[in-house]
């Protein structure tokens, strides 16, 4: 017989070293080309008639790179596109959203403290956002009000910050740091696919028809490419969220997410500068450090401490009333609890790891399969088995998990 938890749990494994991956190859290629586009030497009279050149040395060789504005005279054999590094990027993480919050919403999207939505509403409203995302930012950026790139990235920015806000009201604080985090990339994906690949296809249909490309293509799609730039380091740390308790079960985790933003801001202003040869900005990293220092402070704001649901989910219902469930109760009590507490008895914890408490019986029921994967089946918990828990005891926590899926 299948363990159908380890399974899915080593798909979820898969998808997310894919999107690892895949996120890696996206960002560095983004970087580097947004990189090489400053530094370009354009004071140069170019016999190629390109717009700047730049040498560059790797891997023992010598790199001779030049960009022309629009385009070249005449079409290369040759041409690289780079483009599916973003695509299985976004499809792997919505693969992962999937996996993770939408097939596991009970335990991991919907928090009835916070809002007491039905699984399909919080699905419905997950999807629902980050199509609102890309059609709203789209909309902006086409409008005369994007001509001015410094008043469209402010108004991005306010955006970004009313869906911070929004998505703590209604998610539970991990879901709701993650779902800001997928609707900036499905922006920046959706940015690729609808907008800068497009106009590049345009470009490329416009030399082979011998016709002179229109510059306003690159020139928009240049505007995308930037805003990208600006975003990425955010989506990152949005993503590490869901790992760190300290930045999304506090009470003022959407400020932290502004805040977030602000330093993909400043670290990127200072990159960007260095690269273009605009001065050496080291202001900013001042900035971003007391940026850093206030998400911190606001970290230690009162973490959630609202009372349980009145009533379990079906999920957790079904294991509370499962065969064993008493016995569990009492092992994860005396083995897990000193830790995964609301204030933890284990001296230099101040908070439940990965904030997952297991005090109440609706607390343990919910966080079964992690339960059975970290205490049953593996012996990951307790770390080091500082608690000294017994063979015999993780072969109940499978024997009531098993109780719960017959």
């Amino acid at each position: 017989m299948y363990d159908m938890a380890a399974i899915t749990t080593w798909i979820e494994f898969a998808v997310r070293w894919v999107h690892v991956i895949t996120a890696i190859a996206w960002i560095g290629s983004s970087f580097y080309f947004i990189a090489l586009d400053l530094g370009l030497h354009r004071d140069r009279n170019l016999q190629s008639g390109a717009d700047g050149e730049e040498w560059q040395v790797h891997g023992g060789g010598f790199y001779h790179v030049q960009k022309y504005l629009v385009a070249p005279s005449q079409m290369p054999d040759d041409l690289i596109w780079f483009k599916w590094e973003s695509y299985s990027t976004w499809l792997s993480g919505f693969a992962l959203l999937i996996l993770v919050y939408y097939l596991g919403a009970e335990f991991y999207l919907v928090d009835p403290r916070i809002a007491d939505l039905a699984t399909w509403q919080a699905i419905g409203i997950s999807l629902a956002s980050l199509v609102f995302g890309w059609i709203a930012y789209d909309q902006i950026c086409k409008s005369k009000f994007g001509n001015d790139n410094t008043r469209l990235m402010i108004v991005l920015y306010v955006i970004l910050v009313g869906m911070a806000y929004f998505y703590t009201s209604v998610f539970s604080g991990r879901a709701a740091l993650l779902h800001l985090g997928a609707f900036t990339a499905s922006i920046m994906s959706a940015n690729v696919f609808f907008i800068i690949m497009p106009n590049q296809r345009i470009v490329v249909a416009d030399l082979k028809a011998g016709r002179t490309p229109d510059a306003k293509y690159g020139k928009i799609a240049k505007q995308r490419s930037t805003h990208n730039n600006y975003l990425t380091l955010p989506v990152i740390f949005l993503m590490l969220s869901n790992h760190y308790p300290l930045a999304f079960a506090s009470e003022m985790n959407w400020l932290i997410a502004a805040l977030v933003f602000l330093m993909g801001v400043t670290i990127r202003h200072y990159f960007n500068s260095v690269h273009a040869r605009q001065g050496n900005p080291t202001w900013t990293w001042l900035a971003t450090a007391l940026l850093f220092i206030a998400i911190i402070w606001l970290s230690t704001a009162p973490m959630f401490r609202a009372d349980e649901p009145q009533q379990a989910s079906g999920a957790a219902l079904r294991f509370a009333q499962a065969d064993g469930f008493g016995r569990v109760q009492d092992i994860v009590t005396g083995r897990c609890s000193m830790c995964h507490a609301a204030d933890p008895g284990w001296e230099g914890l101040l908070w439940a790891p990965k904030g997952i408490r297991l005090e109440t019986e609706y607390q343990i029921a919910s966080a079964a399969k992690q339960i059975y994967l970290q205490a049953g089946i593996t012996n990951a918990m307790p770390p080091a088995n500082l608690s000294h828990m017994e063979p015999t005891e993780r072969a109940e926590i499978v024997a009531w998990f098993n109780a719960a899926n017959k």
